[in-house]
């Protein structure tokens, strides 16, 4: 769905307790403070500095879209050993996908940057206060348990510069020092990301794509397109995991247009370049995520752009920690963000040294709490801009509750699940199963999950809109 006027902030919806508008000259942010040393309010009922412009948002989301788990994970894109996509539909697919899932986190970027109001905070206006706590300790389950995931991805990373399977603890620790430091000053970590860091992750990235490109790349699957909608879905998926912190950031956005088109343009743009870099790599190395950086160490002086982009995934792990205090807010408003972002540091460093790797479980598990964003996100988007966001939205810790608004969130998820259930246990797949045998219906190529899981409860929540806006201006 195509968000309603990005490029203009005056008919955003006024929303209690947070700022709406930064270009309104009556406001205290529309003075330009770009030159000032501010930082990310302390708790949670300031108002926010509006520094951000269009290259802070590019070059952050740009920096979140290069990821060492996204050059692996390109196999599943690619598809099966035997039965992989040819590689004109797995760049199809790559293309596709990033760009319908980055669309869906621009909508989320754009109201984050109306509202001024941080992601979890802004469902406060979709349910009111006390039912936003549900999706926001999923959100915080999520956001450390990936967390953790990037502190070791990172390990492992400095493990393959270095050459060596020990030292991974300290690996671990110099990891999360450097995350818990980014969090405590977040703009000026985004500032250091712009200035820096997205200079020298395009150099790395030129430079392994020539060095790979010239080694040519083999099309095990030539002319095969059977598993494309399925490689799209997981595009998508990927994309809309980062819907859930995007208006942590964009609420400090000057404008809604540069927060939507900086955070859709940066992220496209490199997380397809990572995801096609990575099916190079991968098809260069027969096919075995286990082998990927060997193809990067392959070329010359590659250890030390791949360390580059070992040191620039702790953006990563950043954007996880600092989401995770973000969304402790919505529960605990005032306490001191730096104290929460501390703690959060430390914890998932703690839970990176014991644990050494992710179980299946576990990982099936994060992808179970992501599939109810997907949906989220549907009925978020609708009500915001059709139903009961258009006369304002109450983000106040007084915001009644809004209970109808759990029904649509719910239907996604269902459809979302009957169509692709997540294996976390095998009672949870014979549940599915078993919905799906009784209804005579079989999941076929064009039944995206995701796609099916956004459409359905945004036109639920359309539907629902006349009634919700009766409620709010009754």
């Amino acid at each position: 769905m195509p968000p309603a006027s990005p490029s203009s902030s005056s008919d955003a919806p006024a929303s209690k307790d947070f700022p709406t508008d930064p270009t309104d000259p009556a406001s205290p942010t529309a003075t330009a403070v770009s030159d000032q040393r501010v930082e990310a309010p302390l708790v949670l009922d300031t108002e926010p500095p509006r520094t951000l412009r269009f290259r802070d948002h590019f070059a952050l989301w740009m920096n979140l879209g290069v990821s060492l788990i996204g050059f692996s994970t390109a196999a599943t894109v690619l598809g099966a050993k035997g039965s992989e996509l040819s590689l004109a539909a797995a760049v199809t697919a790559i293309v596709t996908g990033t760009a319908v899932g980055t669309a869906m986190l621009g909508v989320a970027a754009l109201i984050g940057a109306r509202t001024g109001a941080p992601a979890m905070a802004n469902l406060r206006g979709l349910f009111g206060t006390r039912l936003s706590y549900l999706p926001t300790v999923l959100n915080i389950v999520q956001c450390i348990g990936w967390g953790v995931f990037e502190l070791l991805t990172i390990a492992a990373g400095a493990q393959t510069v270095a050459h060596t399977t020990g030292y991974r603890w300290l690996f671990v620790l110099l990891a999360g020092a450097l995350t818990t430091a980014l969090t405590i000053w977040p703009l000026g970590s985004i500032a250091v990301l712009r200035r820096f860091v997205a200079g020298a992750v395009a150099v790395a990235m030129v430079y392994f794509t020539v060095q790979l490109g010239r080694q040519g790349v083999p099309d095990p699957g030539a002319g095969n397109w059977h598993g494309f909608l399925g490689a799209t879905d997981a595009m998508i998926a990927v994309s809309i995991s980062f819907v859930p912190m995007a208006a942590d950031y964009t609420r400090h956005s000057r404008t809604p247009r540069s927060a939507f088109w900086g955070s859709f343009s940066g992220y496209t743009v490199a997380q397809v370049w990572c995801y096609v870099l990575g099916l190079m790599a991968l098809l260069q190395s027969d096919g075995d995520p286990s082998r990927i950086f060997d193809s990067f160490l392959g070329v010359w002086a590659g250890w030390l752009f791949l360390l580059v982009l070992v040191l620039r995934e702790t953006d990563q792990s950043f954007a996880n920690v600092y989401s995770t205090a973000m969304s402790l807010q919505n529960l605990l408003p005032r306490v001191d963000r730096r104290v929460l972002s501390g703690a959060i540091g430390v914890l998932t460093t703690v839970l990176a040294l014991r644990i050494d790797r992710f179980t299946d479980t576990y990982s099936n598990f994060l992808g179970l709490i992501g599939s109810v964003f997907v949906p989220l996100l549907a009925v978020l988007a609708v009500d915001y801009f059709f139903g009961a966001g258009r006369h304002g939205w109450n983000l106040s810790e007084r915001a009644p509750s809004r209970w109808t608004m759990l029904l649509p969130w719910l239907l996604g998820f269902a459809v979302y699940q009957f169509i692709a259930p997540t294996a976390v246990a095998d009672w949870w797949v014979d549940f599915w199963t078993s919905a799906q045998q009784a209804l005579h219906f079989t999941p076929q190529e064009w039944t995206s999950a995701s796609l099916f899981a956004f459409l359905v409860p945004a036109a639920a929540t359309a539907m629902l809109a006349p009634l919700t806006r009766r409620a709010v201006r009754g």
